[in-house]
């Protein structure tokens, strides 16, 4: 049963009386009002979802009220009851902004089914709006975990270019988050509405991109038996990423140039060009610049799509950003496996942030999530840690010279590797422990016994 609440706004208490009778036995919760000005304290009050009012009422009229909940109470749906000469009223109504009108006499019926509809497209509008910030949430530039300058610039330029429309062209390593930029740049543009189409130039054969891409017309080869349309096409109105576009070959980057050019494609098949509206993102992870060199990419496609060029920094040169990526993304991912009581060790944390992450944060989510699924106790210790990331401890007669014939000191070579691992770290002594291969109580007690404590703080 619906709980929506639902005004009527009549100077004929009759209709009032009926009205609430009958949307009170379709479910709905009913306010009543005798005229406009008791509506519009019942609207401020309550914040019904819809109101049905009387055109025609005493001092302050229905068209009035209709104009001061579109000013006042934007998600609030308005039907209006109108005499049946007077039908040119109802439609000035609408134009103002009424979902819908019902004449004098009333058919209940009807009147309850136009509820009904009208509150399921509330319903809908609320549902929409909802995907929308959540699609905000996930794909605005807020989305982008970092504080790293090189990552603040990417972002302080793409933020800039999402209100045009210029092609962009998005350069990083392999898991640098390109296409996450992209759905940041469209998601913040005003092509938000409108859909935006990815596809991976390097994950398509060859022989069938052009089809992909550009669309064709029926009969155009064997198989053809229906028109299909590109993405291209699809994404008319709204932005096309193209991933992987160094992967692109030689024959369609020349098509690829005309969209770019003139705005328009041609589908296979066809005998003239179609006209389309869409924004260019590409992304790629290799040197296109240097492919223009060697004639593996044309250079007149390279300039057109470089119009803005952003490059995203790899995280071994955000190394600051990792302890809040991993946090994010233990959260995230914890979660989405139903375990949100499980831990990480700050020990791990450590090993992870020392790591080189070539993959980058893809890498870093593989790792965490494959760590998350493994692990069979309550929290994640450095033992549920890939093979890669587990250090094997070096040999000491892989750096140790000949020993030399006055003698040594053992006690000086321990202080010298603690001082150094010290320094390594810039005096973590997590980090430096588990670099020695010792644990960090051991390390402050060797380190009090050689009154390096003080010397340390000193420095």
């Amino acid at each position: 049963m619906s709980t929506h609440l639902v005004l009527v706004v009549d100077d004929d208490v009759s209709v009032r009386r009926v009205m609430k009778m009958q949307l009170e036995e379709a479910g709905y919760q009913v306010l009543l009002a005798a005229n406009a000005e008791e509506g519009t304290s019942l609207l401020n009050e309550r914040r019904p979802k819809l109101v049905i009012t009387d055109l025609r009422m005493p001092g302050m009229g229905g068209l009035e009220l209709l104009r001061y909940v579109r000013e006042q109470h934007v998600d609030t749906t308005v039907i209006v009851i109108t005499a049946f000469g007077t039908v040119e009223s109802a439609v000035e109504a609408i134009k103002v902004g009424a979902y819908d009108y019902v004449t004098k006499p009333i058919d209940y019926e009807a009147l309850v089914l136009i509820v009904h509809r009208a509150l399921e497209r509330q319903n809908l509008i609320e549902e929409v709006r909802t995907l929308r910030t959540a699609l905000d949430e996930k794909y605005g530039f807020e989305s982008i975990i970092g504080r790293a300058k090189p990552l603040l610039r990417v972002l302080e330029r793409a933020s800039r270019v999402a209100q045009h429309s210029s092609t962009v062209l998005i350069s990083g390593e392999t898991g640098t988050g390109k296409e996450l930029l992209a759905r940041a740049i469209h998601q913040n543009s005003p092509r938000r509405h409108k859909p935006f189409v990815t596809i991976n130039c390097g994950a398509i054969p060859k022989d069938l991109i052009e089809a992909e891409l550009f669309g064709f017309t029926r009969g155009a080869f064997t198989g053809a038996v229906v028109a299909k349309a590109g993405r291209i096409e699809t994404a008319d109105g709204g932005t096309l990423f193209l991933d992987e576009i160094g992967e692109l070959p030689l024959e369609m980057q020349v098509k690829l140039l005309r969209l770019l050019q003139q705005r328009e494609v041609e589908k296979i098949g066809a005998t003239a060009p179609i006209s389309v509206n869409v924004r260019v993102i590409a992304a790629t992870n290799r040197n296109l610049q240097a492919m223009t060199e060697d004639g593996a990419f044309r250079q007149d496609l390279y300039y057109r799509l470089a119009v803005v060029p952003l490059e995203l920094p790899p995280l071994r040169e955000r190394k600051g950003d990792i302890p809040e990526l991993i946090q994010h993304l233990f959260r995230v991912l914890k979660e989405r496996h139903g375990l949100p009581l499980l831990t990480l060790d700050a020990a791990v944390t450590s090993r992870l942030c020392a790591y080189r992450w070539p993959g980058n944060v893809r890498e870093l989510e593989n790792v965490i999530e494959r760590m998350i699924v493994l692990c069979s106790g309550h929290q994640i210790t450095v033992n549920d840690l890939p093979d890669e990331m587990v250090p094997s401890p070096i040999r000491a007669d892989t750096f140790l010279t000949d020993l030399p014939e006055g003698g040594i000191s053992l006690d000086a070579i321990e202080r010298e590797l603690i001082l150094r691992a010290l320094d390594r770290f810039k005096g973590n002594q997590t980090q430096a422990a588990q670099y020695l291969d010792i644990s960090r109580r051991t390390l402050i007690y060797r380190m009090e016994k050689h009154d390096l404590r003080r010397e340390v703080e000193v420095e």
